[in-house]
């Protein structure tokens, strides 16, 4: 299949399917990495799957890519730019629906998979608009509240599940930050799995299988 122009740069795996529309991953990277990197795991997952890797949209020097800025020597702490993160949700949206159009996909069989910051970004698309996403496999990240929608506790988040997990030695986002998220969806009557590994900030072979095994289950 070949990589149409679409609003945001990406890499894909064409689904195994012949017949029918494809089930679809759409895989959003962490800061300062690319589409590459994630879409590393693709050879391993489910081959009906159709996958795409997605470039966040804002170019960092000397290289790699940001879903929004984040400030590491703000005297209070990181500071992370919440209006460019609100900005980046809704390019995913659109990037989603443009992309389930021109490869012919299934858009009720839609699944995020993030990682870092590319978690964050899964968490605020899926539980702002959950009508539009199946499953979420949210990879050492965390929900901010800040940039969802408005409204998002009066949306219909029933046909949503998520997988979560985090490392138990995390020294870029603390394993804390982490583990609000079962009692936040658990307040939105969210079906979710929470798993923390020995690691840090990385996916172990361990908890490749575990997402893998959960996702097989939820297709």
């Amino acid at each position: 299949m070949t990589t149409a122009h679409l609003s945001l740069e990406h890499l894909i795996r064409p689904s195994s399917l012949t017949e029918g529309k494809a089930p679809v991953m759409f895989m959003l990277h962490g800061y300062g990495s690319n589409e590459e990197d994630l879409f590393s795991f693709a050879s391993e997952l489910p081959e009906e799957l159709c996958i795409i890797s997605v470039r966040a949209p804002y170019p960092m020097q000397p290289f790699g890519n940001a879903w929004y800025a984040i400030n590491f020597e703000a005297q209070q702490g990181k500071w992370s730019d919440d209006e460019q993160a609100i900005s980046s949700r809704e390019k995913i949206v659109g990037f989603i629906d443009e992309a389930c159009k021109t490869y012919g996909l299934d858009t009720t069989r839609v699944t995020l998979l993030g990682f870092s910051q590319g978690t964050i970004l899964s968490y605020a698309v899926a539980l702002s608009y959950p009508q539009k996403i199946k499953n979420v496999i949210a990879l050492s990240g965390y929900i901010n509240e800040k940039i969802l929608v408005s409204d998002y506790q009066d949306r219909n988040h029933e046909g949503l599940k998520i997988y979560a997990s985090h490392g138990q030695v995390d020294q870029a986002i603390p394993p804390e930050w982490a583990q609000k998220a079962s009692p936040f969806l658990d307040a939105l009557g969210i079906e979710h799995l929470y798993e923390e590994f020995p690691v840090g900030h990385g996916v172990a072979p361990q908890n490749f299988s575990s997402f893998k095994k959960w996702l097989i289950q939820k297709m």
